[in-house]
């Protein structure tokens, strides 16, 4: 279940690169991912969460605007696998596999970001224009974000 949500939370990163980061932080901050005693016990600081959010709110004011380059460039690319990764391996860290958890991600990161490319044509296309499928895109991912993190709080109960 742990590498179900690392890559579902990849798979955000595909969609916004620093939404998942953000996500993962706050569930740390809140005790939600236990990274405390883990390589990335930094990520529940409240500065990693509002660094990361302040990141993930410029990514979704950029997004907007004509001049952002595609997701699939490879210096988007690649920083979506890369925070992918990170998302990942912090819900990894939690549970004691970083590893598997930072593979999920990055694995997810690159169907996130294939797979979104793909829905954000498709639906710009059905809305002949490209700002409703973008605030759709958006709200995916931050709902999805939360999904799984309140996943991650019912699978630390049980």
């Amino acid at each position: 279940m742990i590498y179900l949500l690392a890559l579902l939370m990849g798979m955000i990163a595909g969609l916004r690169a620093m939404t998942a980061p953000a996500a993962a932080s706050w569930g740390a901050y809140f005790g939600f991912i236990g990274l405390t005693g883990t390589w990335m016990a930094f990520l529940g600081s409240i500065w990693a969460a509002l660094i990361l959010t302040i990141l993930a709110v410029a990514e979704l004011v950029a997004d907007q605007l004509p001049a952002t380059p595609s997701r699939t460039v490879p210096i988007q690319f690649a920083t979506r696998v890369i925070m992918g990764a990170v998302a990942g391996a912090a819900i990894g860290a939690g549970f004691g596999q970083w590893t598997g958890g930072l593979a999920a991600g990055a694995v997810g990161a690159v169907a996130g970001t294939l797979g979104g490319a793909a829905f954000r044509s498709v639906m710009a296309k059905a809305f002949r224009r490209d700002a409703p499928a973008a605030f759709i895109e958006d709200a995916i991912a931050i709902v999805g974000a939360w999904l799984i993190i309140n996943a991650l709080t019912v699978f630390a109960a049980s």
